[in-house]
């Protein structure tokens, strides 16, 4: 365990969790886009993203509390974010005949993105990212009152 592997933890965490926020944003503000990318010659609806987070290092928990029983490893390694994926639920339809975008029917194609869960997910990466910076600054102030203890 090095000194500053709470830090490293808690900074990838930031990152990450900073990056959910950034892809939230963006998925509230194209919550009502129709027309967000071309496929086919078609115009399509703005698709929900989300970030995938996984551990920096994959090891199953067995190996983590071995090596935690024996003292000889870290904690964790912190968090990475591997990929941006679109949600693949299907789009909403919306009656509305006179949007340009409404087909033959009076229905159009309204982005996937849910304001509800967005604000919850927003709310769950917020805490997340307080809590990791409660941690960076416990993480700190121990080691200020380790370099206290050779005055």
């Amino acid at each position: 365990m090095t000194l500053f592997s709470g830090f490293n933890a808690s900074a990838s965490a930031l990152t990450t969790q900073r990056l959910r926020m950034d892809v939230i944003s963006s998925n509230m503000a194209n919550a009502e886009t129709t027309r967000a990318r071309m496929v086919d010659g078609e115009w399509t609806p703005y698709r929900r993203k989300m970030v995938v987070v996984e551990p920096n290092q994959k090891q199953p928990f067995s190996a983590f509390l071995g090596n935690a029983m024996k003292q000889n490893s870290e904690a964790g390694t912190g968090v990475k974010a591997s990929a941006i994926v679109e949600d693949q639920n299907p789009f909403k339809l919306l009656y509305d005949p006179t949007h340009p975008d409404a087909n033959e029917d009076g229905y159009v194609e309204m982005p996937n993105v849910d304001p509800l869960r967005e604000m919850v997910d927003l709310m769950t990466a917020t805490r997340s990212y307080e809590a990791n910076v409660t941690s960076l600054n416990a993480t700190k102030n121990m080691l200020m009152k380790a370099l206290e203890i050779g005055r």
